[in-house]
């Protein structure tokens, strides 16, 4: 139970920083729709959707599926934007960019932790602080690794979808944006995929080559204190 409630916890709060950063790049870019609504805050308040934010990750966690959720999409119109063409894609591109940059201090951290406190046993034993510490920044590079891969993917409605879009010529870009209205269907499609074929070990294979510099990187930080 401790460990689901980590899960949801740091995913809550990558999700977070996810939609804020979307909110923040389109305000730089002109559009300041999030920041009227309130919505350019790390209070998780105005973000939490029940179902995508707590629900859903805690289902996931409890299932040993890689955990997936989502916060209210910050709201961004384009046509305040200063290029509506060129800056959307950027709008888009800023929130799994703010979890790659997540994963990194999530690492930084970890290496700190494991550097002061040693490395914990990973089961059994009583819990020390060490051992949460290790459970709590291990989590945040696989949450924020996992939520950057997924939402550069080209599915609509995903944040990939909005870079992609930006390079199709006219006539397949406006055939692609019709297949927006049916993004929720795509999106449980994909997931249903990942559940139950083989393509769902693939993709797990590719998250832990992903998450591998992350913990090399946390590994460099925990000999350079540990020396």
């Amino acid at each position: 139970m401790e460990l689901i409630a980590v899960r949801v916890l740091v995913l809550l709060f990558s999700v977070v920083v996810h939609e804020v950063a979307h909110g923040w790049v389109a305000y730089r870019l002109g559009d300041s729709t999030a920041y009227e609504k309130g919505r350019l805050t790390l209070n998780p308040i105005p973000h939490i959707d029940p179902v995508g934010s707590i629900i859903v990750p805690a289902l996931l966690s409890m299932t040993g599926t890689i955990m997936l959720g989502w916060a209210k999409p910050v709201p961004v119109n384009p046509g305040r934007l200063n290029n509506p063409r060129d800056d959307h894609p950027k709008v888009a591109a800023a929130g799994p960019l703010s979890n790659l940059l997540l994963a990194v201090v999530f690492a930084l951290a970890l290496g700190v932790s494991v550097g002061l406190t040693g490395m914990p046993a990973a089961h059994g034993g009583p819990p020390t602080l060490g051992r949460f510490l290790y459970t709590m920044f291990e989590t945040g590079i696989f949450i924020n690794v996992v939520l950057a891969l997924f939402n550069l993917l080209p599915l609509p409605p995903l944040d990939g979808s909005w870079i992609l879009s930006r390079f199709l010529p006219p006539e397949a870009r406006a055939r692609y944006e019709n297949l927006r209205r049916y993004g929720m269907f795509i999106v449980v499609g994909f997931l249903l995929l990942i559940r139950y074929t083989a393509f769902g070990d693939v993709l797990s294979s590719g998250v832990f080559a992903a998450v591998r510099p992350y913990f090399q990187l946390a590994q460099l930080v925990a000999n350079s204190i540990g020396s």
